[in-house]
C-alpha cells in the first residue's frame, strides 16, 4: 500500500470513530443539562413545599387565626369597642373598600352579596 492510500484508510477510520462518538456524547450533554434543568425545578419545589408547609402550621395555630381576623376582617371580641385609627395621609387610601357597606344584610341574599363581591373588584 502506498503512503497515500494508507492516509486516507486512517481518515476514514478516524472519521467514522468520531461520528460513532458525536451522537452519543451529545446525547449524554443534552441529558446532564436537563438533569441540572430538572435538579434546581426540584430545588424550587422544595422550597415552595417548605413555605407552604410552614403557612400551614401558621394557619393551624388559633391565636395567629385570631389576630389575622382581627386585623383584616376588623374582629372584636364581644365587650370590646372597636375603633380604627386614622393617620395622616389615610384620606387619600380608597376606604369604601376596604370597609363594609352600609346597607343592611336583610336586603340582599347572601349570594346576591357574595357575586358582587366577586363582580366589583
Amino acid at each position: 500500500m502506498t503512503g497515500t492510500r494508507r492516509a486516507a484508510m486512517f481518515a476514514m477510520v478516524l472519521c467514522a470513530l468520531a461520528l460513532s462518538v458525536a451522537v452519543p456524547l451529545r446525547t449524554y450533554l443534552s441529558q446532564r443539562d436537563d438533569l441540572r434543568d430538572v435538579g434546581a425545578e426540584q430545588q424550587k419545589l422544595r422550597e415552595q413545599v417548605a413555605a407552604l408547609e410552614q403557612r400551614k402550621a401558621q394557619l393551624n395555630d388559633p391565636a395567629y387565626v385570631e389576630i389575622e381576623a382581627r386585623k383584616r376582617l376588623h374582629w372584636v371580641r364581644p365587650g370590646e369597642t372597636p375603633y380604627i385609627v386614622q393617620l395622616p395621609g389615610d384620606e387619600k387610601r380608597n376606604t369604601e373598600s376596604e370597609r363594609p357597606s352600609g346597607k343592611p344584610a336583610a336586603q340582599r341574599s347572601w349570594y346576591e352579596e357574595l357575586w358582587e363581591s366577586v363582580t366589583h373588584k
